[in-house]
């Protein structure tokens, strides 16, 4: 699809899975629905490789305390995932800018679910069908918007809330996360330690390989 000219303005895309985003700018100018899904799957590639050439470096870029703390998850065996609204390859993209791509073994994107509560699913049961952890190993999604404390709800997960300025902290505490940080210095090993105020019924204490943080935000 060509000719087309519209702006993620006015767009509030905080939390919003790319896929939603493009379909809301291709709406706002008048594409049917049907041509949208027609379509899609070609712009996200296309979204994909214009990312993949233009992204600049973002080690300027890290949310305050990210990469120490990345460190500290790494040393201590907590296996981490990305779970994030970008399409896969910009989403690894961003990390390897970043410098952050080393630690993440995993993630769920995008294109992949229709909201992040299912990504966070999605993430959840390719992390214990692999093995990397146990069924009852405590599990946290560190994230920075509202969407991302619910899909730590849907999942029976501990919600530990970033205040990195990009969503009103009065609208991260709406929605009850179980931790809400100033930023990632506040961080806490005992926050990912041991189960939250949340957790499934068959959560059990953190032991080996069980331990397992999901984390969303890491760049602005």
């Amino acid at each position: 699809m060509t000719g087309l000219e519209t702006t993620t303005e006015g767009i509030p895309v905080q939390g919003m899975l790319d896929p939603d985003i493009l379909t809301t700018m291709m709406r706002r100018v008048g594409v049917p629905a049907a041509r949208i899904r027609e379509t899609m799957p070609e712009i996200w590639r296309a979204a994909e490789r214009y990312y993949l050439r233009v992204c600049p470096a973002l080690d300027d870029k890290h949310c305050p305390g990210v990469e120490p703390l990345l460190e500290r998850l790494t040393r201590r065996g907590v296996l981490l995932g990305l779970v994030t609204g970008n399409l896969t390859r910009i989403g690894w993209r961003k990390l390897e800018r970043a410098g952050l791509r080393k630690y993440f073994r995993f993630g769920a994107f995008g294109e992949m679910a229709r909201n992040r509560s299912l990504l966070a699913k999605m993430a959840l049961r390719q992390a214990i069908r692999e093995e990397w952890i146990g069924r009852g190993a405590p599990v946290s999604l560190v994230g920075d918007a509202p969407a991302d404390i619910r899909a730590a709800r849907y999942n029976g997960i501990r919600a530990i809330a970033v205040a990195t300025g990009l969503t009103p902290v009065e609208e991260l505490q709406t929605e009850g996360p179980d931790i809400l940080l100033e930023d990632l210095r506040a961080f806490r090993m005992k926050m990912v330690e041991s189960t939250g105020s949340h957790p499934a019924p068959s959560r059990r204490p953190l032991t080996g390989r069980g331990r397992r943080a999901q984390c969303g935000k890491l760049v602005r």
